[in-house]
């Protein structure tokens, strides 16, 4: 592993979501402790779900009701999480 990747692991590590608003729809737009603000849109991957325990944030009310917590996203308490990587991407699996 070089120095290089060894910053960039560091930084993934030490990146915290600092604010989330609801945007409209399923797109939450999310600050991010680096500064960066991205919009993510959660539809995709709410829509595809055959899970019941996701597929039950299609209801705008529940999935309004997320919060921050230790820098993470997060409904009912651990509901729902997703990596942070993946919210900085803006790219939700």
């Amino acid at each position: 592993m070089k120095v290089s990747d060894l910053n960039i692991e560091y930084a993934v590590k030490s990146l915290r979501v600092k604010e989330a608003k609801y945007l409209n729809h399923y797109i939450i737009q999310i600050l991010f402790t680096d500064g960066i603000l991205q919009n993510v849109d959660f539809e995709k991957f709410l829509s595809d779900s055959q899970h019941p325990e996701i597929r039950k944030y299609l209801d705008k009310s529940l999935f309004m009701s997320f919060s921050i917590i230790n820098g993470n996203l997060n409904w009912n308490d651990y509901d729902m999480i997703f990596p942070i990587s993946e919210l900085y991407d803006g790219k939700i699996t």
